[in-house]
């Protein structure tokens, strides 16, 4: 079947005039040499439509000169006239007419649902908008297209920008519609209308702006369309920063209405028929039958040697079986509390048992006892599980018991044991290209896991879907502000020889499923969680694909998928495993359970609520007894309700004997820093933009980070705040940033949005906190003698890359010059803003990142003292190294003494004195000279001018200046009366005195 409704092209009457002329010339050949025209010679259209909505019919030659006596012109129908869908307008009676059967017609419309090659009229168009590098990138996309699919057309995988163009002429208003698969949000999807001035048609954002669907998943988008001409863009602009491949976008089922008329009805296309006249559509052959171009009925295959999908066009025959051929499965319990392992070929079955190298089935297992009921399930001598009534719980081998006085049943789901598939999932197989696994089961319980299954090709979606109508909160907690309402943790391990990929998915309120993580490749068994914080109804899907690849084949049914348990807390119909401690009233026996007010614990002495301590938060899933409180990190506080710990943008520590005190009151607010640019393997131009929310604010996340920066989103984050709009709150998120000049957009576009923290840690000056480090060699080194001071910040939420979550820190460094809020940086090692896509670290220079100013941070200045008073001033020290604080004290006088004339007086009495000292010693040394030289004058003549035995004394005369003239007393002076006395003591009446002289040597005797 032609998937396109043709639409008769409208003649100008300029061509139709010259055609009429040239014909009524007898140049070339003589019009009575040609034969009469018939019906097969000429076809019928009507001209372009005159200013009164009329139009004329005409004839048109097939060929020229081959006959003559064409039809004269009529007058046309309406130019807004047109068939009901299962007719067409014969052009000869310019009536409508019912299809026969095999084919069909739209009427008014046209429909393209088959893709083998590209359609007439449409074109794909690559294009890359990026006013920057230039020639390299273009030639680059030139092979990118939209591919054609058999059933659906295939967006391009690369990061260039591809467009779909068709263009369509409207006789009066109509719509096209179309059904559409875009799960990537890695890929910008809009579609758009341009007029033939190529002006843009006004559009509704969400009428421009695709949604994205589920994995698996076709959505269905319809937009009106205006008379005239009207041409269709569908463009994909792919955003490719990473190693993981683009999942493209597909399309289908084209459907325009409002074209003027259709002349001719179409078969219906090979594997489809319609019966009954009239049809304005075809039907698809079902399994096992098969069809040929404008069937009226379906053909069946040999049932023995052939079989056939649904909407096939032939037969094929049936290969030898092989061991992908069958699946093994428990059987449900019987009644005697047993199961085995049974096999069971693969439906519809597509192979022979009976030839050369076929394989059967195996031998059925031994029959085992069953595996218990899961946790909150009893069984009472009989083959199946039932859910334990309200109050109860039991571990799945017990009965169901009461919970004891003071505890509640902690509702949840919890299974382990997949004997059969719970009640509240269900599991399904889909093919965006067929419908060969519809019917069949995508997983399979397996006693202690369920597995996924065989599907009819590798590129199967193998669906496995958990419903929860909501959640409900223990009593004693439901008067929490906290925002987990519930917890879904699952053990999975995959085993893959190919690009399998394990999604894990979840839908709020039936409204729209987003991607919460994946996994590609084998893993070896792991565990996931996942905080649910909306208090709606969720569907939580796992969906296995073995290859993005298309295939219709099946070749890897050994890569399969495997889950071992999943657990659900607070399930508003859940069942209960255990019992959990609630706060009552009082002691007395029947009091039931009470909430607590929010911030508070239960006490293990009286189940009584009591207030978590300053500075504590309380763990948002455990609330029995104090531990339950947990201690803030180092510079943290605790809110009011103690639900989490905040900074209060306050700061201090000891440094150096000092105590430093910080008011990042000015970084409060959110700060923005956008890295880059960074450019894709194709060129686009691309940022990181990262919004930090530091402190404040009693611990709300205010940093918010939105996909695909639309009005559209604006929109639905204001009508359904913090609900599906594609955005994030957070601590610090991040986004991917395309810039309106990059793919010519007219706005930057946003995408890959993530939280990357939702929980603060502390502030500390030390490098580690929490097993969180900041490397000190990230960023430059400073010389400053004030440290940095670090925030640090958690994501609680695992991903496939970080099991532990992600974290940020942002190290705050004190830098007078960077005034106001500062500078936000990244380090150059990692312009990313991490090295190793787990922990996140920034740097935030600012003036308002000092200490606050104390009277240790400026120092004194005195003035001279003039008239009586001086001056002092006060100076910062340099360099400055805080802010705010104290004030620098004003300039002030105070009363002093005069003491200048006094210095002098000083100083002059010091230098005559010293002057007199010196005068002095001059003297004396030179009087000194003068004793020595008499003396030795009188030694040397004391012999030759005066003999003096009995001499006392011997002096020279004061002021003698006669050197020879020698004075002798016989006065005894006292030294020689001592002298005297010694001798007469010691018997020796004499002594001797030897002196020099320069003339000789002589001895006196005395």
């Amino acid at each position: 079947m032609m998937g396109l409704e043709k639409v008769r092209v409208m003649v100008p009457p300029a061509r139709i005039c010259c055609a009429l002329i040239l014909t009524s010339f007898p140049w070339g050949v003589r019009t009575g040499d040609l034969p009469p025209c018939g019906e097969m010679d000429y076809h019928f259209e009507y001209t372009e439509c005159d200013g009164t909505g009329s139009r004329w019919r005409v004839a048109i030659p097939r060929k020229q000169d081959l006959c003559t006596g064409l039809p004269d012109p009529v007058s046309g129908t309406d130019c807004t006239f047109s068939c009901d869908a299962g007719e067409f307008l014969e052009m000869s009676a310019q009536q409508c007419t019912p299809c026969v059967a095999g084919t069909y017609s739209l009427g008014s419309g046209i429909r393209f649902d088959e893709w083998d090659d590209i359609p007439v009229g449409f074109t794909s168009l690559a294009t890359y908008l990026d006013s920057s590098p230039g020639v390299e990138e273009i030639h680059a996309c030139k092979n990118s297209s939209w591919v054609p699919k058999g059933s659906y057309l295939e967006s391009n995988r690369d990061d260039c920008t591809v467009s779909l163009i068709y263009a369509v002429h409207l006789k009066k208003q109509g719509s096209v519609s179309f059904e559409y698969q875009y799960v990537d949000n890695n890929i910008f999807f809009e579609f758009f209308i341009q007029n033939d001035q190529c002006q843009e048609m006004d559009q509704t954002p969400d009428q421009k702006w695709i949604k994205l669907t589920n994995n698996g998943e076709w959505g269905g988008h319809t937009v009106n369309l205006n008379s005239g001409t009207n041409i269709l863009y569908w463009r994909t602009t792919g955003i490719f920063l990473g190693t993981k491949a683009l999942k493209p976008v597909l399309l289908k089922n084209i459907h325009i209405e409002g074209v003027a008329y259709t002349s001719e009805c179409f078969q219906c296309k090979p594997g489809t028929f319609s019966r009954a006249p009239g049809s304005s559509t075809c039907e698809p052959c079902p399994r096992n039958t098969h069809s040929s171009k404008g069937a009226t009925s379906c053909t069946p295959c040999d049932k023995e040697t052939q079989y056939s999908p649904e909407g096939s066009a032939e037969c094929k025959e049936k290969s030898a079986c092989t061991e992908k051929d069958y699946f093994q499965i428990h059987t449900p319990c019987d009644s005697d509390g047993k199961t085995q392992v049974i096999y069971k070929w693969i439906e519809p079955k597509i192979c022979l048992e009976n030839v050369t190298g076929a394989v059967t089935l195996p031998p059925s297992g031994e029959r085992e006892p069953c595996p218990p009921c899961n946790p909150g399930f009893y069984s009472y001598n009989s083959a199946s599980c039932f859910p334990c009534p309200p109050g109860t719980f039991s571990d799945g081998i017990r009965g169901c018991e009461k919970c004891p006085a003071g505890t509640e049943p902690a509702l949840g789901y919890e299974y382990k044991w997949w004997n059969v598939l719970p009640s509240n999932m269900k599991t399904s197989c889909f093919n965006v290209g067929n419908s060969k696994c519809d019917d069949m089961n995508g997983w399979e319980v397996a006693g202690d896991h369920i597995r996924s299954g065989a599907g009819s090709s590798d590129n199967d979606y193998l669906i496995l879907n958990l419903w929860v109508p909501g959640f409900k909160l223990p009593t004693s907690v439901t008067g929490s502000s906290g925002t987990e309402f519930g917890r879904v943790t699952f053990v999975f391990e995959t085993t893959c020889s190919a690009d399998c990929e394990l999604y894990f998915m979840m839908d709020v309120n039936r409204k729209s499923t987003s991607v919460v993580e994946s996994w590609e490749g084998s893993k070896a068994r792991m565990s996931y969680s996942h905080i649910v914080t909306k208090n709606a109804s969720v569907s939580f899907t796992w969906a296995f694909q073995r290859t993005s690849q298309a295939q219709d084949v099946r070749r890897l049914v050994g890569d399969i998928a495997k889950i071992y348990s999943i657990t659900l807390t607070n399930a508003q119909d859940g069942t209960a495993s255990s019992c959990r401690a609630c706060a009552l009233v009082s002691q007395q026996t029947g009091t039931s359970c009470v909430p607590c007010p929010t911030g508070h614990y239960i006490d293990k002495d009286n189940n009584r609520c009591r207030q978590c301590p300053p500075d504590t938060y309380l763990s948002g899933h455990q609330v029995y007894s104090k531990e339950a409180c947990i201690p803030c990190g180092p510079g943290s506080r605790s809110n009011k309700d103690r639900s989490r710990c905040f900074s209060d943008c306050s700061f201090s520590h000891t440094w150096q004997n000092r105590t430093l005190t910080y008011d990042f009151s000015p970084l409060g607010p959110v700060g923005s820093i956008m890295n880059g640019p960074s450019f894709t393997s194709k060129g686009t131009k691309y940022f990181h933009s990262f919004n930090i929310s530091l402190c404040g604010l009693e611990g709300n996340r205010a940093a918010i980070c939105t996909d695909n920066v639309t009005d559209l989103s604006k929109m639905e984050r204001q009508n359904e705040p913090g609900e599906f709009a594609n955005y994030v709150e957070a601590f610090v998120c991040q986004s991917t940033i395309i810039p309106s000049d990059g793919r010519g957009f007219r706005t930057a576009l946003s995408s890959q949005s993530v939280s990357l923290a939702d929980t603060f840690m502390g502030a500390t000056v030390e490098n580690t906190l929490h097993g969180v480090t900041v490397k000190p060699d990230l960023f430059p080194g400073t010389s400053k003698k004030v440290p940095n001071v670090n925030f640090f910040y958690r994501s609680s939420q695992p991903t496939s890359s970080c099991e532990n979550g992600r974290s940020a820190v942002i190290s705050l460094r004190c830098n007078p010059e960077k005034t106001g809020r500062g500078e936000l940086s990244v380090s150059s090692k990692c312009p990313a803003g991490t090295c190793d896509g787990c922990t996140f670290n920034f740097l935030w220079e600012s003036a308002s990142a000092c200490p606050r100013c104390t009277e240790a941070d400026y120092h004194e200045i005195e003035g001279a003292c003039k008239g009586g008073s001086q001056t002092i001033l006060y100076v910062w020290n340099e360099p400055k190294l805080c802010s705010k604080g104290v004030r620098l004290p004003v300039m002030r006088r105070t009363p002093c003494e005069a003491i200048d004339f006094w210095l002098k007086i000083g100083a002059a009495l010091g230098a005559f004195m010293a002057l007199l000292l010196i005068s002095l010693s001059c003297y004396f040394w030179k009087k000194n000279k003068r004793l020595e030289y008499k003396y030795s004058r009188l030694v040397m003549t004391a012999s030759r001018d005066c003999d003096m035995p009995a001499a006392d004394s011997c002096a020279v005369m004061e002021g003698d200046d006669n050197e020879d003239d020698v004075v002798c007393s016989s006065k005894p002076s006292l030294l020689g009366k001592l002298k005297s006395m010694a001798a007469k003591g010691s018997g020796d009446g004499s002594e001797s005195v030897q002196l020099r002289s320069s003339k000789a040597e002589r001895w006196v005797l005395g």
